[in-house]
């Protein structure tokens, strides 16, 4: 499973792709299940370079809580700054629980802690 992310243009933040467009929100993600879709989507997401930099496709695994990235790095982008939880997207109402859930299964579970509200 799969889903795909960039870089706004004009803000710098991250954005996931959802049904052909950009949304600021991992939840509104588009998860994709083959392999062809992803790389439809990709090769779409490549030809807006005038709306997004940088695209690019992560793994995702479903957790009891809601879809979240494997990675740490993807985590962190989806949450938002790391230096206070209200601040970005985890004070605008990110699925925290599922964003910071399964640390077992993450690939940087040391410091998945770090993104986890207390």
């Amino acid at each position: 499973m799969k889903a795909l992310t960039a870089n706004d243009l004009r803000t710098g933040d991250t954005v996931f792709w959802s049904q052909g467009r950009w949304v600021e929100q991992f939840a509104d993600a588009e998860i994709f299940e083959a392999d062809a879709a992803a790389d439809g989507a990709l090769a779409q997401a490549e030809t807006q370079m005038t709306l997004v930099v940088a695209p690019y496709l992560f793994d995702v695994q479903e957790t009891p809580e809601g879809w979240a990235p494997v990675a740490y790095r993807e985590r962190v982008r989806a949450l938002g700054p790391t230096n206070h939880p209200q601040h970005g997207k985890q004070a605008e109402g990110a699925n925290l629980a599922a964003l910071t859930a399964d640390a077992a299964r993450a690939r940087s579970t040391g410091r998945l802690s770090l993104i986890k509200r207390h």
